[in-house]
């Protein structure tokens, strides 16, 4: 079976980072923090940027 990135039933804003999470079989609490420390960390915050992108073209899971 083929995996697709897709965004996840276990949503805390739109299920991107627990999407991403699924599909590399990780913990989403670790890629939340990790998320929120990469966003935090680099300049002008472009992370909630791409965070939007994903939720707007991530699709749904079925």
């Amino acid at each position: 079976m083929e995996k697709k990135l897709t965004k996840s039933n276990n949503k805390t804003l739109c299920g991107v980072c627990a999407g991403i999470a699924e599909y590399f079989d990780l913990d989403p609490t670790l890629v939340r923090v990790g998320y929120v420390l990469l966003s935090f960390f680099s300049a002008a915050f472009p992370g909630l940027l791409l965070y939007i992108i994903l939720a707007l073209i991530m699709p749904e899971k079925r």
